[in-house]
């Protein structure tokens, strides 16, 4: 997905989240990945020294991988939410099919058969 680097941009994630009645938070601490996501509590902590590019990148891939309670977003988050979510899906399958066009190993030879 070409996503611009917009501060307008990451409004419109940010509204997602609101919108979910997911809590999203920036503070600082020690992640991993920049993030971390309690689902319990639909609280959702990035880290704060991410820049603009980062906090977006960030919340795509949040966002790509949970499933939303469609129902509760407008249409314009909606719209939003299936092309990030359908976008990944085309990626995984992207490298599926990469993995799946590596070379296989070479046949063993056959065993010798008895007689």
């Amino acid at each position: 997905m070409n996503f611009k680097v917009t501060p307008n941009n990451l409004t419109r994630l940010e509204k997602i989240f609101g919108e979910a009645k997911y809590e999203l938070r920036f503070e600082k601490g020690t992640f991993n990945s920049g993030y971390c996501v309690l689902e319990h509590k639909k609280v959702v902590v990035i880290n704060k020294f991410l820049n603009l590019e980062g906090r977006i990148n960030t919340l795509l891939d949040i966002l790509s991988t949970m499933a939303l309670d469609e129902t509760l977003l407008t249409p314009e988050s909606l719209k939003l939410y299936r092309q990030i979510v359908e976008n990944r899906n085309a990626a995984d399958a992207a490298a599926a099919a990469d993995n799946n066009d590596e070379p296989s190993l070479p046949p063993s030879p056959e065993q010798p058969s008895e007689n």
